[in-house]
């Protein structure tokens, strides 16, 4: 009797040195447990066999039926071989089967041979097929009813499909996985007694045999509910412990003064602050109050406001002695941060100037591109706590930058910090700071709960007064004329007084830019992305003549970025062409039209926050996507669906459906083997609510997991150190 195989075992004592080398070296699969958690993607039905004579294109269908002829001959249009094969079942009906560059399989489909074959009839100019079906021979001594036992089971199987690899496809994976069965034991379960039973649970080793050969669709449900539900808790245990954690943290409190800064800054504002506005301010003015860090998500709509929210929070904190951080991905939305800010606090962020309040702060901007002069004087100002507001890109998290007393952190945008990144922040303060981080990215409450859960998370739907709504439509190529009008819209709306935009998903020629988003679809004969330093001469000599046409890109020197931002700011441009950079925070309320080139380069949240650009004054807005993606491919439906709402929590939902759900949970950023790969954020959200209250009831309990040693265990090896890390990037 050979030895129990476990988790741990190595695939080469099981299945031998060959088939464990392929399998490591194609699909990083190394042990026992590495293989049996290679879940199937999919099951195919074999139904019912069908009569012959029955049969309709586009069925799938399960024939019982006789080799009468196999054939080998070289293909036509490409190299390689094509084996074709006709059956027939007795009726006098026959069928051709066809397996490409497999003529091996002449050996054993013997003209005489009986078998089960499986797959969907397909027409081949007026003959039925079966494109490379799956097959099972029968034993040629088979009695009678061990025939009927095989066919039984042939046509009745749920039939695993696995993710493969071309030199180890799924029907070899599914031969490993059933001789690797056959001494699986599995480990003791580390669900503890009472939640497996609180929610009705399979055990481990019933879960992890039924998903690889499941008796019935029942027990393929229970299997695949069981190992979701690992995967969420794991998750959501990480999280529940890394809040517990932040929340005992010690931090300083920074409350509300009474007749400070920022109570004149209220008196100042020349608006009423939105009922959200005002509610999530409340919100954080209390966590800003508590002696521990906050952890908080600001998600807004494009427009809702939440910029004016962090400068509350921030001037809170100044009124308390600390100083605030305002950190952006780009140096244009800091230098624009930076102009926006100035001018909302006026004479209060202008202190120990002529015409400063001196009851106000400094505000100072620094950056990578700052002349030697101008950044030795921005960051003394920083390190004697003479600048109560820095704003800057992430270069203010690193050396030679030092805070007198850093007591909140805005990160604008670009939420994911790294391992390094973090450990420099922590570094800026004597106890951690209070961190607020903000997105105009909506986010599905499951997936907030899964990848922000260790942060509180306050929303704003609601739009400012004042702002104007945008109309969006889809410019496709099957109304060539539609294009032509779009330019001349644009015209109309300069020649009114607005300003418009114009984007390109790429800078010039030469490859992929940096701030090119990869293609949506990767449709084989695609042209290359247009680029912006190709698009604006065309339109200065073309649709566009005669208007004034400025170009902003991720590559342009800092001082020409910011030059050309003046420029359209301050209404001397009517046109910008620009690539994503403009995606976050600019802010230019004379701008109505945005026409953006290749739309179906871009991802839904993207083109939503690129709209979010115009209409941001009292004019109404207009954003035209412009594709040559045509109707009923997904592309063009992803535009239909961004030009028929401007609800960005539906938006997130679609642009959700359509992207890898690993990436979500971080399996793509870490690079490394994830088994994070069942969960369904949209569809599994009770399960993950669910997941969720059993791991806050569990941590409550036992904040370290020390009575439930083989649950750490489990979910240190769902939710790997790396990965965790990346959940708590949030």
């Amino acid at each position: 009797m050979s030895d129990p195989t476990t988790t741990t075992t190595p695939l080469r004592a099981v299945l031998g040195e060959r088939a464990a080398k392929a399998l490591a070296t194609h699909l990083e699969l190394h042990t026992a447990g590495d293989l049996i958690y290679h879940f199937p993607r999919r099951y195919d039905e074999r139904g019912e066999h069908t009569d012959m004579r029955d049969l309709k294109i586009g069925e799938q269908v399960t024939l019982l039926a006789q080799v009468q002829s196999v054939s080998v001959k070289p293909m036509r249009a490409r190299k390689g071989n094509m084996l074709e094969i006709t059956i027939g079942d007795g009726s006098g009906a026959t069928l051709t089967c066809t397996f490409f560059n497999q003529a091996w399989r002449e050996r054993e489909l013997r003209r005489g041979r009986w078998g089960l074959f499986a797959g969907k009839i397909t027409d081949f100019r007026g003959k039925r097929q079966l494109n490379g079906p799956a097959y099972q021979l029968l034993s040629a001594d088979a009695t009678q009813d061990e025939a009927a036992e095989e066919i039984e089971e042939f046509a009745g199987a749920l039939i695993p499909v696995y993710p493969a690899a071309q030199a180890v496809p799924t029907w070899v994976i599914a031969k490993h996985v059933r001789t690797l069965l056959e001494t699986f034991q599995p480990p003791a379960d580390p669900l503890p007694a009472a939640v497996r039973a609180n929610r009705n649970l399979v055990g481990i080793g019933t879960a992890l045999r039924e998903i690889h050969r499941p008796s019935s669709k029942e027990a393929l449900f229970a299997a695949k509910y069981r190992l979701k539900w690992d995967e969420a808790f794991a998750v959501q245990l990480t999280l529940v412990q890394r809040r517990a954690r932040a929340a005992a943290a010690p931090g300083t409190a920074r409350p509300r003064a009474e007749g400070g800064i920022l109570a004149k800054f209220d008196a100042t504002l020349p608006y009423e602050l939105t009922d959200g506005q005002r509610q999530v301010g409340e919100e954080i003015a209390a966590d800003l109050a508590h002696p521990h860090p906050m952890h908080r998500l600001l998600q807004g709509e494009v427009g809702s406001g939440k910029t004016l929210v962090s400068v509350r929070a921030m001037l809170q904190v100044v009124d308390a002695g600390g100083q605030a951080a305002l950190l952006a991905p780009t140096e244009v939305l800091a230098t624009q941060h930076y102009r926006g800010i100035s001018e909302q606090l006026g004479a209060l962020g202008r202190a120990g100037e002529i015409d400063g309040d001196p009851g106000g702060t400094q505000l100072t901007l620094v950056t990578g591109s700052l002349g030697a002069a101008a950044r030795r004087a921005a960051l003394a100002k920083v390190a004697d706590g003479t600048a109560g507001i820095v704003v800057g890109t992430h270069a203010l998290l690193y050396e030679g930058v030092d805070f007198r007393d850093l007591g909140l952190v805005v990160v604008d945008e670009q939420h994911r910090f790294g391992v390094e990144q973090r450990d420099a922040l922590r570094a800026k303060a004597a106890r951690p700071p209070h961190v607020l981080v903000m997105t105009a990215t909506p986010i599905p409450r499951t997936v907030a709960m899964t990848v922000y859960g260790d942060l509180e998370v306050s929303t704003l739907s609601q739009l400012p007064r004042g702002r104007s709504p945008i109309a969006s439509h889809v410019v496709p190529p099957e109304r060539p004329a539609f294009l032509d009008r779009a330019w001349q819209r644009l015209r109309e709306e300069v020649k009114a007084g607005h300003q418009a935009y114009v984007v390109c998903p790429r800078i010039g020629t030469g490859g992929a830019d940096e701030d090119e988003e990869p293609p949506g679809d990767n449709e084989p004969a695609r042209r290359p992305p247009l680029a912006v330093t190709e698009v604006a001469p065309l339109l200065a000599e073309g649709p566009l003549n005669g208007l004034r046409i400025g170009v902003l890109h991720g590559k342009l020197p800092a001082d020409e970025k910011d030059a050309v931002m003046r420029a359209f700011a301050g209404g001397d441009l009517d046109v910008l062409v620009a690539t994503t950079v403009i995606e976050v925070g600019v802010d230019v309320p004379n701008a109505t039209v945005m026409i953006i080139m290749d739309a179906d380069r871009f991802g839904v949240s993207q083109l939503h926050q690129l709209r979010g650009r115009v209409g941001r004054g009292s004019a109404a807005g207009i954003c035209l996507l412009v594709t040559e993606s045509v109707e009923g491919t997904a592309a063009r439906e992803r535009l239909d669906a961004v030009a028929s709402t401007t609800d960005g929590f539906r938006l997130s939902e679609i642009d959700l459906e359509q992207r890898r759900e690993g990436d979500v949970l971080g399996a793509s950023q870490s690079g490394r083997h994830s088994h994070l790969r069942l969960l369904s954020l949209l569809h599994d959200a009770k399960l993950i609510t669910d997941a969720r209250t059993e791991a806050a009831d569990l941590i409550a309990g036992d904040p370290d997991l020390t009575d439930h040693p083989a649950l750490a265990a489990s979910v240190a090896a769902l939710v790997d150190e790396e990965r965790a890390e990346y959940l708590e990037k949030g």
